[in-house]
């Protein structure tokens, strides 16, 4: 209560200044005054913070300052596992992804190689029949190992012979 009586009889005293030009000018003085020492304070505690000036501080300051540390540390330390988790699960979830598409791809990939194996059989079985006598074998099997995996496959479509 004592507080509040106190800031209103500063803001009555303010404003009355400030209908008075000789009173605006010292009304702003003790503002400039004020503003300086808050920066000279906070300046004060920046450089304890950062370590510098601590003479003249008691045992129970330097407590105060490391307790104070160690929490603004212990602040910085939870912010950056929540960032480097939410990371984390975010490169989890997109890996998921690309192994989905990568299945996907696969199962393209063996459909295609099985149609390409039907075509070739269809392509060459009556040439090969009219040849050899019936039994066709491919050439070239097309299989699902990893070594086989690298190599480019070229295919070729072609007319069949316009001798049969």
């Amino acid at each position: 209560m004592k507080a509040v009586i106190e800031r209103y009889n500063q803001l009555k005293e303010e404003n009355e200044q400030l209908l008075n030009p000789p009173s605006e000018v010292k009304f702003w003085q003790r503002e400039v005054a004020v503003l300086r020492q808050q920066l000279q304070t906070l300046q004060e505690n920046h450089r304890r913070l950062m370590g510098e000036q601590l003479y003249g501080l008691s045992v129970k300051d330097l407590q105060n300052l490391e307790n104070q540390l160690e929490m603004s540390l212990r602040g910085v330390r939870l912010k950056k596992e929540q960032i480097l988790t939410d990371e984390i699960q975010e490169l989890n979830r997109k890996g998921q992804v690309i192994q989905q598409e990568n299945l996907e791809l696969n199962k393209k990939l063996n459909l295609i190689r099985q149609e390409n194996i039907e075509l070739y059989r269809k392509a060459y079985s009556t040439k090969d029949e009219n040849e050899e006598g019936g039994n066709a074998s491919i050439p070239y099997a097309l299989n699902n190992e990893e070594e086989d995996s690298h190599v480019p496959i070229h295919l070729q479509l072609s007319q069949p012979d316009q001798n049969l």
